[in-house]
């Protein structure tokens, strides 16, 4: 029934490279199908001027498309005079994600920043850019432990986003392009590893949508996610 062959509620292939940036103090590799995102983050002993003081650190995030990531060149950002309301969005919710699962206090009056670069771009994107910012950020925390930088881990619990939708009047797990380009429902979730929501972003693209199918999309969204932080897990070595 899927273009790819899988079940309705299957992941696409996942896998994730950890350590891939000599010089950034967390980075990883990963790829969901064939959208693959190139992901760092960058520890920096300071913080926005309207933070200073307050005892607090700070995480951010920045979003690019690489210009042949997709079918058709990108421009990039500097060529049409900075990041465009998309690009925008997604670093908005990337960052807004990780502080809602961190304990900023425990940071310190320290900046991390993610950079996600999508490399290749198949759909889902800003929510694999999510759960591999999970693991460049925890591996940033890592790094600031064994440089005594801090006293104990700031990072609640697992955390990870995946998308879902209806497509051709059926609910379906982790979305390609072709699928979200069609999808009659569209939704990104993040999730942490105890169920608690982070964020659900959700639109009726044709036919408003019932309580029943919300329910069956937060089910599976769930369950992809479940997956997506063993694979994390894995990876880290935790």
């Amino acid at each position: 029934m899927r273009i790819d062959g899988r079940a309705l509620d299957e992941l696409r292939p996942i896998s994730i490279e950890t350590g891939v940036a000599k010089h950034a103090e967390g980075s990883c590799f990963i790829k969901m199908g064939d959208t693959h995102m190139y992901i760092t983050a960058t520890v920096e002993d300071q913080v926005p001027r309207w933070l200073k003081g307050k005892g607090q650190g700070w995480v951010t995030a920045e979003y690019s498309m690489l210009p042949r990531s997709g079918k058709q060149r990108n421009q990039r950002d500097a060529h049409r005079g900075g990041p465009n309301g998309r690009t925008m969005e997604i670093q908005r919710l990337v960052g807004r994600a990780l502080r809602a699962n961190i304990n900023m206090e425990v940071m310190g009056e320290r900046t991390i920043t993610i950079d996600c670069d999508a490399i290749m771009a198949d759909g889902g994107t800003r929510c694999a850019s999510i759960t591999g910012a999970y693991i460049a950020t925890y591996q940033a925390m890592q790094w600031m432990m064994q440089n005594r930088m801090l006293k104990k881990p700031f990072m609640k619990e697992p955390m990870a986003a995946i998308s879902v939708g209806v497509v051709r009047g059926h609910e379906m797990l982790d979305l390609c392009y072709e699928e979200d380009s069609t999808a009659q429902t569209d939704m990104n979730i993040v999730m942490t590893e105890s169920g608690k929501f982070i964020e659900i972003q959700g639109t009726a693209e044709a036919d408003p949508f019932g309580a029943d199918t919300l329910g069956k999309m937060l089910a599976l969204g769930k369950k992809g996610i479940l997956e997506l932080i063993e694979a994390q897990k894995q990876a880290l070595n935790i």
